[in-house]
């Protein structure tokens, strides 16, 4: 890609209707990185003596009485979201439970997914083609990172969002720059509007939209295929057997992290714990890695360090990316905290001239008047990487100075973090 897009630029002519697409190996390199991983795991686990069972499992007991828990093993049915299980092949016992199940796409209730024309994304990772048009529902980090996928392989894209702007969970300023910058790459967006029917049929489907605010006004959209991305739900069915009674709230089981600062991701039952996106929001992968870890660890006794979970660090891995973590400006407005803030433009900084990604900003919100880090927003080159800085300056509660008296060094997109804390003071020397 980068080749085609800045070849004439570094002296490489080339000619992008000449590129051939091979889409097997495109969803097979995918496929084959994911069952590296898997694999990896699996060997993890043998090396540290961990037991693998491979079944469907059912929670029949919690701990009481002085009794462990107990776990029936079922031969597994149905597909990685779907099916309860059938025939037990035995049962195990246990003082502590972890359940980390993950979550499952939601579904329009009225349009459910098939997998030939509409799809969740789970089942859009394996499409046998490349269609010629996509309607995706949704435009979170999900959304927009299948929409700039299949766009950038020739597909005609258009997402739908409710919101008023995309990527809603992001600073609006970001939202806006991204949305303008997939545009030009050749996204169409349909915002405030709201799915009220989809129907399939030979040619693909067709999809009537409705303005949110006025739904008697609708238009009808078409394509070969629709993705569903409007978020996931807590993935348990047929784990919880109906005499336990476990506490479940807006498809996630609850735990004592709704409550405490200090979690030991206890559910309502005794001896069962869980974590991940079974329990609710914010649904990353990186926070139910770390969940999962200061669970074990308070099972074993340990004390450790609570998570923050206004620390967190959200990626959206599109091109440009988006990352962002803590307050967004329109949080602070809402909370009515006083707060400054510095942006820096990409198309200034000398890394991004030199690669050809100069399209972008940072965006860093300060607090008045000790400047301490409040929040950070990228959309540009290596976002998903520059995060981090920021999530470590808001974890050891960093100041603008304290970033300011950091040396970045030269040239390096990290550049781009100092100059935007410097703005924050008025004192951007790049900008």
């Amino acid at each position: 890609t980068e080749a085609i897009t800045h070849g004439s630029e570094w002296g490489l002519e080339i000619d992008p209707k000449a590129v051939k697409v091979d889409w097997d190996k495109v969803i097979g390199r995918s496929r084959k990185i994911t069952g590296t991983l898997n694999n990896g795991v699996g060997f993890l686990l043998k090396k540290n003596k961990v037991d693998h069972y491979e079944g469907h499992a059912r929670i029949v007991k919690g701990a009481m009485g002085g009794t462990p828990c107990e776990v029936e093993v079922l031969k597994a049915d149905g597909d990685y979201y779907h099916g309860s299980g059938s025939g037990s092949e035995g049962k195990i016992t246990a003082d502590k439970v972890l359940v980390c199940t993950g979550a499952s796409p939601r579904q329009l209730p009225f349009a459910k997914s098939d997998g030939k024309t509409i799809f969740t994304s789970y089942e859009l990772l394996t499409i046998d083609h490349c269609p010629k048009s996509m309607i995706a529902i949704g435009s979170g980090a999900i959304g927009m990172e299948f929409a700039y996928f299949m766009n950038a392989f020739g597909c005609d894209v258009t997402v739908v969002e409710m919101m008023d702007r995309i990527l809603p969970v992001e600073d609006d300023e970001i939202s806006k720059a991204a949305k303008k910058s997939f545009e030009k790459q050749g996204i169409k967006f349909k915002t405030g509007a709201m799915v009220k029917d989809i129907k399939t049929g030979k040619g693909g489907a067709k999809v009537t939209v409705a303005d949110a605010k006025d739904e008697s006004k609708t238009e009808t959209l078409e394509a070969e295929v629709v993705l569903v991305a409007i978020g996931v739900k807590g993935r348990f069915d047929g784990l919880f057997d109906d005499s336990l009674g476990i506490k479940v709230e807006k498809d996630a089981i609850v735990t004592d992290a709704r409550t405490s600062k200090d979690p030991t991701y206890q559910t309502s039952v005794p001896g069962i714990y869980a974590i991940g996106d079974c329990i609710g929001p914010p649904w990353l992968a990186h926070v139910s890695s770390e969940e999962g870890i200061v669970a074990v660890e308070k099972m074993a006794g340990h004390h450790p360090v609570a998570i923050d979970y206004d620390g967190i660090p959200g990626c959206t891995y599109t091109n440009p990316q988006i990352a962002s973590v803590g307050l967004t400006e329109r949080a602070c407005k809402e909370q009515g905290i006083k707060y400054k803030v510095g942006k820096y433009q990409l198309k200034a900084h000398g890394k991004a001239i030199a690669t050809g990604h100069t399209e972008g900003l940072v965006k860093v919100i300060t607090s008045e008047p000790y400047g301490e880090i409040l929040g950070c927003h990228i959309f540009g080159e290596d976002a998903s990487e520059l995060i981090a800085e920021m999530g470590l300056a808001k974890r050891l509660e960093a100041t603008a100075e304290d970033i300011i008296s950091t040396i970045h060094a030269h040239p390096t997109m990290a550049e781009s973090m100092h100059e935007a804390v410097l703005a924050t003071e008025n004192r951007a020397i790049h900008a």
